[in-house]
């Protein structure tokens, strides 16, 4: 409901949007309105899961995000496909069958531990020669207010919406970003996938000295919305400053991108 409210031509402004849930009530609301919809993917989602997999000539999965995939993609959300519960997978899939995964910024939901455990899940299910494409917010992104928007408790902004715009991030806590639980670096987030069986290929990523590294991937492999290209805050994935006077410098908003692939023996 909300995502259809957002088209409205008034609540496309984010400042409108974040005014809107401060008001008596709205915060209440949409809370309940989270609750509900939660019950509805623990329910229908699981039969719609099984449905499209039955239907489908390829299995290419994505992970954490039912409302915006690729066609020829399979939606998944955490409340039937959990990546911390093995039983989850077990119910759905058999070890070595699925093509391809994709998960947007959902690594930072999950503790370092459950991480590597995670990523253990995903090589047990991909078959010999898939890969999963992964994105996650940049621990070494040099702008100090992107940082601070993607840490642990912070309110990580929507595609459309720039870091400017946002109030404190200590105020909106009520975001997508509230429950983030670890911040990577391209080494560290390289380092957990290599430790689970991948075989890793990092596209896009801020290294120590604040420099931006940037190679092409291949959109039809699974596209990464919050990336260079395609997040519209970078100017048609054009470099663009995060800080007055440095025009060019930066990317307004960057992911750490890579593809784990698990190699055939």
């Amino acid at each position: 409901m909300w995502l259809l409210l957002k088209q409205l031509p008034f609540l496309r402004d984010p400042a409108v949007r974040r005014r809107l849930k401060q008001l008596p009530g709205v915060r209440q609301t949409t809370r309940g309105i989270r609750r509900m919809r939660r019950r509805y993917y623990r329910t229908y989602g699981q039969y719609r899961l099984e449905k499209m997999l039955a239907a489908a000539q390829r299995k290419r999965v994505v992970i954490g995000a039912w409302s915006r995939f690729d066609e020829g993609w399979i939606p998944t959300q955490r409340d039937f496909l959990d990546l911390t519960k093995p039983k989850d997978w077990e119910r759905f899939f058999a070890p070595d069958s699925v093509e391809a995964m994709l998960a947007e910024h959902v690594w930072e939901h999950l503790t370092p531990a459950e991480g590597l455990a995670a990523a253990r899940t995903c090589y047990r299910y991909l078959r010999p020669g898939g890969y999963l494409r992964v994105a996650v917010p940049d621990g070494l992104h040099p702008d100090p207010d992107y940082i601070e928007t993607v840490k642990a408790g912070a309110h990580e902004p929507e595609p459309g919406e720039s870091l400017a715009d946002q109030s404190s991030p200590a105020a909106v806590l009520d975001g997508n970003a509230a429950n983030h639980k670890a911040l990577y670096t391209h080494r560290s987030l390289k380092e957990l996938f290599e430790a689970a069986g991948f075989r890793v290929t990092v596209y896009e990523y801020f290294d120590e000295a604040g420099q931006f590294h940037s190679e092409e991937w291949n959109r039809e492999l699974g596209t990464i919305w919050r990336s260079k290209r395609f997040d519209p805050r970078n100017k048609a994935g054009k470099l663009a400053s995060v800080y007055p006077g440095t025009l060019g410098d930066y990317l307004s908003y960057s992911s750490i991108i890579l593809d784990a692939v698990k190699d055939r023996s």
